[in-house]
């Protein structure tokens, strides 16, 4: 695995993933126009419990195909790669038709326990879904064993175009029959896009297929072949800890949500109260965190190939250079993004929702809290990477619960004290990415030999970001001030100012990066566009 293409792929990855979050909030807005409140409820019946689905199916099996993948082409054994796609797909076929049958002829039973059978048909217009996206996943494990994240990035971006297109024009035609069949078109979005990025995908895979024949056919006759039996207990012994691991979270939320709510009425707030303080840090707040994270997953997911090719080398010089380029990778995003949101919490709230503005600066302590927490969480994601990499995937799902646990008792206790409240539980899951962030450094430092230069790794991107902070910071005080006297909408006001300050403040950070050194010339070079980076680099030095 070259440096190359670690950092290509995830800037790959990134990218697609940027791309799919703004079209998934393209897709929502104008969606709870058409089929109102009562729609979404539908929409919202049919749509998490899809996910959850697709977490316990799809979870942990691609990742599993990559290392496994990334591993055999590491010592030439490209037949048995191969073969650890092609099993793999049987897998999860059986694996997709099980989910489908569950949720497809089980959709009425399912609603009916929800107390929302008006979503029978939305959940059965999603369960097809359910059948198409594991073989999709089986497509991208291969290809990102072999390092190669574009077919992945490029199914990703035209799965989500065919979701919203179709997912908003079927709810559009419906809506003049039924506001149950609107919502199933809306849901059916889900099964069309996992349609078209399937087709996607295997357009790629066959366009490919003739180079990789010749690849495959060129492994030695003397590869012993594994037995079938065995390459299927070795997906599920990685897969299923993964698994478990991304079920942590969500599980421990779901606990959140009645530790939460009972502790604010017990406090004294009403259940109206509680409700909306719950609505500000669960609906407004969090998909703002969420929004970072997809740069950071996009390092992790292409660490995997790269760790797993190099461990299984034995190469411990490129594996620690791999581990320590990445971590930085992720903690010179995640600054940024930390930093940026705690400078500017309340003009980023009152921004992005200008019509609740009393909502929005309550919400905006919960902001910044959680903000701190998106250096750790950058670091969680890299290092577990890294683990799952090295074939440790049981270790960050254990640091993930004991993180998880003291999330609920930091929860429990702080959002019982007045003052505090729903903020509690913000700090509660800060504390528990920091706790799994720890257990995880220590985990990769003591298994691999890693060791991270203090100076380049935390201190320049830190000094970097708290510049770019007060820059922001200040210059919004000032535009703020500015523009007030032209006597514009509060609204207008905050957004130029906002926007301004966020403009400036990358261009400051990305000036202090290369001002500090924290970026290298020869690091330049391996990112996408590389060169013309680099020729960049050259001609800042020079002044």
């Amino acid at each position: 695995m070259t440096k190359k293409s670690f950092l290509q792929g995830a800037a790959v990855l990134g990218g697609a993933g940027l791309i799919i979050k703004f079209l998934g909030a393209v897709f929502r807005i104008p969606l709870a126009n058409i089929i109102g409140d009562t729609g979404m409820s539908y929409y919202q019946t049919s749509y998490p419990v899809y996910v959850l689905l697709l977490t316990l199916s799809t979870a942990g099996i691609p990742v599993a195909i990559s290392r496994m993948v990334s591993e055999r082409e590491a010592i030439d054994q490209f037949h048995e790669a191969y073969r650890v796609f092609r099993l793999s797909f049987w897998l999860l076929l059986g694996i997709g038709l099980a989910s489908f049958a569950m949720l497809f002829f089980g959709a009425r039973p399912i609603v009916t326990f929800l107390k929302n059978p008006e979503a029978y048909y939305a959940m059965r217009a999603i369960a097809p879904a359910l059948l198409i996206v594991p073989l999709m996943a089986a497509f991208r494990g291969y290809f990102q064993g072999q390092q190669d994240m574009k077919p992945t990035a490029v199914s990703q971006v035209i799965e989500q175009v065919v979701r919203v297109g179709a997912g908003l024009t079927l709810a559009v035609l419906l809506f003049t029959r039924s506001l149950p069949l609107a919502a199933a078109g809306a849901s059916f979005g889900a099964t069309a896009g996992a349609g078209g990025g399937l087709i996607a995908i295997l357009a790629i895979y066959f366009y490919r297929r003739e180079a990789l024949r010749r690849k495959i056919e060129s492994q030695s006759s003397h590869v012993p072949r594994e037995a079938s039996r065995r390459i299927l207990s070795q997906i599920l012994i990685i897969a299923v800890p993964i698994t478990i691991g991304a079920s942590i979270m969500p599980i421990m939320n779901t606990i959140d949500v009645a530790i939460v709510m009972r502790r604010l009425t017990a406090t004294g707030f009403s259940p109206a109260e509680a409700k909306a303080l719950f609505g500000q840090l669960s609906g407004m707040v969090g998909p703002l965190i969420n929004l970072p994270q997809v740069l950071t997953q996009a390092i992790a997911m292409s660490l995997v190939p790269a760790i797993a090719a190099h461990h299984r080398r034995q190469e411990i010089d490129q594996l620690q250079h791999n581990i320590e380029l990445g971590f930085r990778a992720a903690l010179i995003l995640g600054v940024p993004s930390a930093l940026g949101m705690m400078a500017l919490a309340k003009p980023i709230m009152l921004l992005l929702y200008p019509a609740q503005p009393e909502s929005a600066v309550n919400g905006a302590l919960s902001l910044f809290i959680l903000a701190f927490g998106i250096l750790f969480l950058a670091s969680v994601q890299t290092l577990t990477g890294v683990l799952q990499g090295i074939g440790q995937q049981m270790i960050p799902v254990r640091n993930l619960a004991i993180g998880a646990g003291c999330k609920v008792v930091v929860t429990y206790a702080l959002t019982g004290i007045e003052t505090i409240n729903i903020n509690g539980a913000a700090i509660g899951t800060v504390i528990a990415y920091i706790v799994a962030s720890t257990l995880n450094m220590m985990a990769v430092c003591r298994l691999t030999g890693a060791r991270f230069n203090f100076q380049l790794t935390f201190f320049k991107p830190l000094l970097a970001g708290l510049t770019m902070a007060v820059a922001a910071r200040i210059l919004y005080v000032l535009l703020e001030a500015g523009l007030s006297h032209l006597e514009l909408r509060a609204s207008l006001t905050n957004a130029a100012a906002t926007g301004g300050a966020v403009l400036f403040g990358g261009l400051v950070y990305g000036f202090m990066l290369l001002a500090a050194r924290a970026v290298s010339e020869e690091e330049l070079k391996l990112l996408p566009k590389g060169e013309k980076l680099t020729r960049l680099f050259k001609r800042y030095k020079k002044r």
